[in-house]
Parts: C-alpha cells; structure tokens; sequence
C-alpha cells in the first residue's frame, strides 16, 4: 500500500516530468495538467472534501499572485525597460572595456554579470544576455552558452530577488534569511569552485591541449578572488537581510574585485597573450552615463535596503501595511500575509518607473514596455498558479506525507545523500529553481521531521541540488541556444555540461551528509 500511496502521490510530478522532456510541451500547459491531477487524486484516493480541494487551491494561488508573481513581471519589467532604453548596452560596453583576456571576459560576463541578472531578473536572462555578448566579443557559440550555464546554476535559488528562496521558506514555514544563510553555507565551495571551471573553460577555446597550469597562468588569483567577494557577501546579506539582494550584492562585489585585479593585471603585463582577444575599447563610458545606465539598479539597491530590518523602524512602519487572512477551510490551515507596500515586487517597480525617467523613457514607452512584459510573462504566471496550487493540494491532502515516508522508508539515515538529487530532478525537470522548491521542499520538510534532523538545513538541500539541475535543463539549454542563434545543438551541450554537473551532485551529497551528521 506503501508503494502504490507513493506512486499516485507522486503521478502529479511524472505527468510533468513524461509532457515536458517526451512530449515537450509548454510548461504553462504541463503545470495545469498536474494541478488536474492532484486535485482529482486528492479528492478520489486521499478522500479531500472538493470544498478543502477548492480552497487549498485558492491558497496556493493566492501565494502564487503575492508575493511571487508580483516580483517576477516587476524584474523582468525593470530589465526590459533598460534594454528599451539602451542602458543595459552601457553597462555591456563598461563591462567589455575591463580586460581583453578571454579568461578574464568569461568570468567578468558569464560569471559576474551573468550571477547580477540572476539576481535581479532570472528566468533565462542570466544565460540569454551574457552568452549574447561572449558571442559579440568572438567566442564559440557552444562555448559561450556553456560558460553562462556553469555560472548560472549557483546563483539560482536566490534568483529573481530571491524568489526561489522566499516561497520556499513562505511554503513550509521557515524563515527566509536563516534559510538563505543556510544555503550560502552549502553552496560556498560551489562558488568558489565555478569562477576556476570558468576559466578553464574559455581557456580551452584557443588552444584544446593546454594543461591546467597554462589555462591558469595569470588568472588563478583572479578566479579565487572572483568567487569569494561572490560568496562572502552573499552570505552575509542573506543572514543580516534576507535572501532578496544576497546575489545582488555578491555579484557587485565580485565584478568590483575582479574588476580591480584584472585591470592591475593587465598593466603589469603578467597574463598569457596566447588568450588575448581583440576588444573595442574606443566608445569610453562616463561616470555621468554610467549612473544614468545603473540607476535603476541602484534605486532596487537602495529601496530594497532601505526598507529592509536593517532599518528597523522603517522596515517596523511599513509592516502596518500588511493583511492576514486564512483561506483554506480544511483542518490545521495556513495563514497568508500579504504586505501591500513592503515587498521586493512594489519597490522593483517604483525603482524600473523611476531609473526609466532617468534613462529618458517617457510614460508612453514605459507603458507599452511593461504591457510588453507582461504577454511575455503570462505562462510563467500560469506556471506559477498552476505549481503553487498543485503544491497546496499535494500538501494537504497528505500526498506529500506519501511521497517522504516512502523516501524515507527506502533510505532510512542516508536520505540527505538524495535530497541534493531530489532538488536537481525538479530544476532539470521545470527549468526552474522556485518550481522545485514548490514541488519537493515539502518533502524535505517533513523527511527532516521524520529523521530528526535540521528542518532548514535539510530543505536548503533542495536548493543546493538546484544549482545542479539548472545546468542541466532542457529549458535552459533552449534559451541559450536560441540566443546565440543555434539550432540542433542541445544534445552535444548537454554532453559538454554533464560531467560537471554531476560532479557538483556528487560534492552536494557528501556536503548533505557531513552537515547532517554535525
């Protein structure tokens, strides 16, 4: 009975996992097919009244909406109107003019900016964008989206201004920053390990038989440098604010510090000319336009502090501004908290509205930027509705108690060995890091429940496993295949990023282990 509990419970995920990678269909359409799914195996086998069926779905998408929704169209919105206005083509052209090492580039714009538009847009961006530009300045095709994808998958549970992290924690009752703090602890080596596979990566595009020691000759202070001002600031936002700026601020860090080094590097003439690239340096940018071309970065940087508990009375004002409210009529409810000012998705907003009328657009091209935006999003919005509401059901009805007692019956103390994996099938699966947390970190709630182990280091293991899967999605894969203009290549990329993921999976499950045992 056991077994078959676990395979219906599990039939919401399968139906995904068979449409999306067999059948490719879109994910809108594959989410709703599940959300189908567990409503009916909830209400016929696990016995929910259709009323708690309506209302656990209600919930789920009302969470969806508020805060999730709201902060994915606002990023997306903040970095679209800066594409319509030419400044994200500034800050391409700062970044560009830093270095003309190949090794230096990729980790400036794959690594660097590309872990800054994680942070601040997501969904594809931090791949599409940067392997656009590696592809401009002469690297491979292949190898570009390559680079992006190594440097991508760390940054992803803090995505979008946290949004992976924050539903997660919101959906099985954890708080936010100690759960960020917790991932940064277990993704640490994994920043500091992906700036060095970066190098030696675009090392490898000029010349294949150069050793380790050549590939690094230069760079290796660099690289070590790149990934620590990313990790240490990272970490230190997520347990003093929150998860929202944690990559935001790590990656300013970075790109601050591999700035620096790199260009004493070039003037003392110490790195490989067998790596040189030529690099148009004659359009310098100005201190005046290069405020003009991050400021509205810089308002998200400021709004976002500004109101967080950093500034205590501030953050303790606008909390006043807030509603709870309990929707699901069924035994043992949540509650949801709507704050209706102080949230990551309204401030993201102001600050696009204002950095455009800084950048010179006007209402009429804000307005049909954002109408824009928002057709763009849509089935990322049904997306989201359709895997929230799944997730509330699946909650509910105890199908998600199915699926962790089996886990748990089969592997008993060596569950955080497969908690990584579990994390890395659902970013494979999804192509997206808050679309795992929703689907299996219930499941490593009530498995930490179970074994008596620490609830946020065990759901951190989720995410940590994300880091891996969204390497290797087909989703992703397509977006930065489609943006170096590449058809029919999405087998041998795949076999290009495997071996690397794979060794992340096997790293995580030794760091899942060791932190459960301590």
């Amino acid at each position: 009975m056991d077994l078959l509990a676990f395979i219906l419970a599990l039939a919401p995920i399968l139906w995904l996992v068979v449409v999306l990678l067999v059948f490719r269909l879109p994910a809108w359409k594959a989410a709703i097919g599940s959300f189908l799914i567990a409503c009916v195996l909830a209400f016929l086998m696990w016995h929910l009244p259709l009323r708690e069926v309506a209302t656990a779905s209600l919930e789920g998408f009302c969470m969806a909406l508020w805060p999730i929704v709201l902060v994915i169209v606002a990023a997306v919105f903040a970095y679209n109107l800066c594409v319509s206005t030419g400044a994200m083509d500034v800050i391409g052209r700062m970044i560009c003019s830093i270095s003309s090492d190949r090794r230096i580039l990729a980790l400036l714009i794959a690594w660097c900016f590309g872990g800054f538009m994680e942070g601040m847009a997501g969904f594809g961006t931090a791949v599409a964008i940067p392997a656009g530009m590696l592809v401009g300045l002469g690297f491979s095709p292949l190898s570009s989206v390559l680079l992006c994808l190594l440097a991508n998958g760390v940054p992803t549970p803090y995505g979008s201004i946290g949004i992976p992290t924050v539903s997660l924690a919101g959906l099985v009752g954890l708080d936010p920053a100690q759960l960020a703090f917790t991932e940064a602890i277990q993704l640490a080596p994994f920043f500091i390990a992906a700036p060095f596979l970066i190098v030696l990566v675009a090392g490898s595009g000029n010349t294949q038989t150069a050793s380790f020691a050549v590939r690094m000759r230069g760079v290796g202070v660099i690289a070590l440098v790149s990934g620590v001002s990313f990790i240490v600031p990272t970490a230190v936002v997520a347990a003093l604010v929150g998860p929202e700026l944690s990559v935001v601020v790590g990656s300013i860090c970075s790109l601050a510090c591999t700035a620096l080094l790199s260009m004493r590097a070039e003037r003392t003439d110490v790195l490989d000319a067998r790596f040189h690239m030529k690099v148009d340096r004659s359009q310098a940018v100005g201190i005046r336009e290069a405020l003009v071309a991050w400021s509205t970065f810089i308002l998200i940087f400021v709004l976002l502090m500004g109101t967080s508990k950093l500034v205590a009375p501030l953050n303790a004002w606008l909390a006043q501004f807030s509603s709870t409210v309990v929707v699901y009529t069924g035994a043992d409810p949540g509650s949801l908290s709507f704050s209706w000012v102080n949230t990551p998705g309204v401030w993201i907003i102001v600050a696009a509205l204002a950095g455009g009328r800084i950048q010179g657009a006007g209402a009429g091209q804000m307005a049909r930027v954002f109408a824009a935006t928002v057709r763009q999003m849509m089935p990322t919005v049904v997306t989201m509705l359709a895997v929230l509401g799944c997730a509330k059901v699946m909650g509910y009805a105890g199908m998600i108690s199915s699926i962790s007692a089996f886990c748990i019956q089969m592997t008993g103390g060596l569950y955080p060995l497969v908690a990584p994996w579990i994390g890395m099938v659902g970013a494979f699966v999804t192509g997206s890091g808050t679309s795992s947390g929703m689907l299996f970190g219930p499941v490593q709630a009530q498995a930490a429940s179970a074994l008596g182990a620490d609830p946020y280091w065990m759901v951190a293991l989720n995410e940590l496993g994300v880091a891996a899967g969204k390497m290797l999605s087909p989703q992703t894969l397509a977006i930065g295949l489609a943006s170096v203009r590449v058809v029919g290549k999405d087998a041998e990329l795949l076999r290009s990023v495997l071996p690397y993921a794979l060794g992340f999976l096997v790293a995580m499950s030794l760091i899942a282990m060791a932190g459960t045992m301590l």
